[in-house]
C-alpha cells in the first residue's frame, strides 16, 4: 500500500544492505536449484502450494522496492538474498517500475530530484527527446539488459531456495500527472505514436483499466517476453500488477488468462499467477471478492481492519499470501506473522530495510526492532511448517483457548500463545491455556517453546487425551505449545 505520490517511490531501501557493489550476474550454466517447482496448489490442503515432488511449500519472506531495478544506487542483490536465506525465508516479490524516473515521495524526507530507473524494458533509441530529457523509447525494441537481469536475479534466488513472484506492472505508475509524465506509454515518450491517455486528461488511468488495442498489444508483447525469459525456471510465480485501481479488474482478469493461455500454447511449465489488492487498501474502494472470484491461483487480500490482527482462518479457495504491503503499507510485527501462520496464510513482509518512511497504518514510523522481529518470526514459522504435516494440518482455533491452533486432530496440535498482558505494575503473570483433546485418546507429548527466549531448551510434559485439558504456560511471553501423539 502506498500513498498517491508513491509512483516515484523506489528509494533508499539499501541502508541495511549497503551500496555500490556491482551485481554478480548468474550465468545460465546448468546448476541444481534448491527449489523444486513449478509450484501448484495442493490438492490435499489448498491453503498451500506443493512442488514438483509433491512436497508442501509454505511461503514466507521479505520484499523491497528496489530489488530489481536501480533507482537510488546499485542494489546489493546477492547480499539481500544471503540475508533472506540466513533468516530461513523462501519467497520475495520482485518489484517492477514502469516509469522512466522516480523520486522518493513516500519517504519522510524525499530527495529534491528524480532518479533514473534502470534498466527499462525498452531501448531508448530516439529520434526525439522524451519528457525527461533523454531519447524517446522504441516500444517495439526490448532492451536485452532488462531481461538478462530479470533471468539472472530469479536464478540467483532459486539457487538459495527462494521463490520469486515476478511483478509485471505497477499500479501507481499512471495515477498522477507526474507519474504519467515519466511513463513509456505517454505519447511524448515513445517513437511509436502510442499514447495511453485516451481521454487527454493528463493521466494514464486507461492503461490499467481499459487500454486501447495498441496499448494492450504493447502490454501483451512485454508479458510474452517475460514468459519467454523465465519459462524454464522452477521458482517463478507471476503477479499481474501491484495495487492498481479497483477499476482494473477486467484488465487484470484478461492478463491472468493471457498468461495461462500463452504457457499452454507454448508448452511451457505452468507457473502460479496471482492477483493482489488495490490502491489505498480498504479505504480505496477495492473489494477482496474480486480476487477470490478471479482466475488467479493465489491472491494477496487487503484490509487493515480484517487482516492486521486476528485474521479469519484461510478457507482454501486460493493460496493466500498475506502481504503487509496490502494491509499496513509498511507495518506489522512478529505477532502478525505468527497469527497469520496459525490461520493458514503464507505471510510476507514489505521491508523498508531501514529507510525512514511515512507510509504506515497502525504503527509508529520508526520501528526497526519491530521489523527485525518480524523477519526472524517468518523463518521460525517456516521451521514449524516443515515440522508439521501440512497435508493434514489445518486451522482449528476452536480447539485452543488462545484461538490459534494448527491441528491434525488426534495426531498433532500446534498452539500459539500470545504474550500475557502486563499488570498495573508492568509485570506479566503466568496464565492457563486449555486444549480440547476430545476424541483424541492416548498419551501426548507436550512441548513448550518460549519464543522470546529462542535459545532456551523446550520444556516437555506428558498429557493424556480424551477431553479438555487445562495447562499452565511456563513462561510469560509469547510462545508455542506443540502436542504430538506418543508413539507406541
Amino acid at each position: 500500500m502506498r500513498s498517491s505520490n508513491v509512483l516515484h517511490c523506489i528509494v533508499t531501501v539499501l541502508l541495511l544492505c549497503g551500496a555500490g557493489q556491482a551485481e554478480s550476474q548468474a550465468g545460465d550454466s546448468p546448476q541444481s536449484l534448491h527449489t523444486r517447482g513449478p509450484l501448484r496448489q495442493s490438492p490435499d490442503n489448498p491453503r498451500y502450494f506443493v512442488d514438483a515432488d509433491n512436497r508442501m511449500v509454505y511461503l514466507t519472506g521479505s520484499h523491497t522496492w528496489e530489488n530489481f531495478q536501480d533507482v537510488t544506487q546499485p542494489f546489493d542483490y546477492p547480499a539481500y538474498l544471503d540475508r533472506l536465506a540466513a533468516l530461513n525465508q523462501n519467497v520475495i516479490r520482485l518489484w517492477a517500475i514502469e516509469s522512466m524516473r522516480s523520486d522518493g515521495g513516500w519517504l519522510m524526507h524525499p530527495p529534491s530530484h528524480e532518479n533514473k530507473v534502470a534498466p527499462l524494458p525498452y531501448l531508448r533509441t530516439g529520434p526525439g527527446v522524451a519528457l525527461d530529457g533523454g531519447p524517446r523509447l522504441d516500444l517495439s525494441r526490448f532492451d536485452p539488459a532488462y531481461f538478462e537481469r530479470l533471468r539472472a536475479r530469479v536464478k540467483q534466488a532459486g539457487q538459495r531456495g527462494i521463490y520469486v513472484s515476478v511483478m509485471f506492472f505497477q499500479g501507481f505508475s499512471v495515477v498522477t500527472p507526474g507519474a504519467w509524465k515519466a511513463h513509456p506509454l505517454n505519447g511524448r515518450n515513445n517513437v511509436n505514436g502510442i499514447d495511453g491517455d485516451a481521454n487527454g486528461d493528463g493521466l494514464g488511468l486507461e492503461v490499467h483499466r481499459s487500454p486501447g488495442p495498441q496499448v494492450l498489444e504493447i502490454q501483451e508483447a512485454y508479458v510474452r517476453q517475460v514468459l519467454e525469459t523465465l519459462h524454464d525456471l522452477d521458482n517463478v510465480l507471476y503477479e499481474v500488477v501491484n495495487e492498481a485501481t479497483p477499476e482494473s479488474v477486467a484488465w487484470q482478469y484478461h492478463l491472468i488468462r493471457f498468461i495461462k493461455q500463452y504457457e499452454r500454447e507454448r508448452g511451457f511449465a505452468v507457473h502460479p499467477v496471482g492477483m493482489t489488492f488495490f490502491q489505498l487498501g480498504e479505504f480505496g474502494g477495492g473489494d477482496n471478492a474480486a480476487l477470490f472470484d478471479s482466475p488467479a491461483d493465489w491472491v494477496s487480500p487487503g484490509g487493515y481492519t480484517k487482516y492486521a490482527r486476528n485474521p479469519p482462518a484461510a478457507d482454501g479457495r486460493k493460496v493466500m499470501i498475506l502481504d503487509t504491503d496490502h494491509i499496513h503499507g509498511i507495518g506489522g510485527d512478529h505477532e502478525f506473522v505468527w497469527e497469520s501462520f496459525m490461520r493458514g496464510y503464507n505471510p510476507i513482509y514489505m521491508d523498508p530495510l531501514g529507510a525512514v518512511h511515512e507510509l504506515t497504518i497502525g504503527e509508529p514510523v520508526l520501528n526497526e526492532p519491530q521489523h527485525e522481529r518480524a523477519r526472524i518470526a517468518m523463518g521460525e514459522t517456516r521451521r514449524w511448517a516443515d515440522r508439521l504435516d501440512l497435508t493434514r494440518t489445518t486451522p482449528q482455533g476452536d480447539l485452543a483457548s488462545t484461538g490459534y491452533c494448527l491441528a491434525d486432530p488426534g495426531r498433532e496440535y500446534l498452539v500459539y500463545v500470545p504474550a500475557s498482558a502486563p499488570q498495573s505494575n508492568g509485570v506479566r503473570t503466568a496464565r492457563p491455556v486449555t486444549i480440547n483433546l476430545t476424541g483424541a485418546a492416548g498419551l501426548f507429548v507436550g512441548e513448550w517453546v518460549d519464543l522470546e527466549q529462542p535459545q532456551a531448551i523446550p520444556r516437555s510434559e506428558w498429557i493424556y487425551g480424551g477431553g479438555e485439558r487445562l495447562l499452565t504456560v511456563p513462561f510469560r511471553g509469547a510462545g508455542l505449545l506443540f502436542l504430538y501423539r506418543q508413539k507406541a
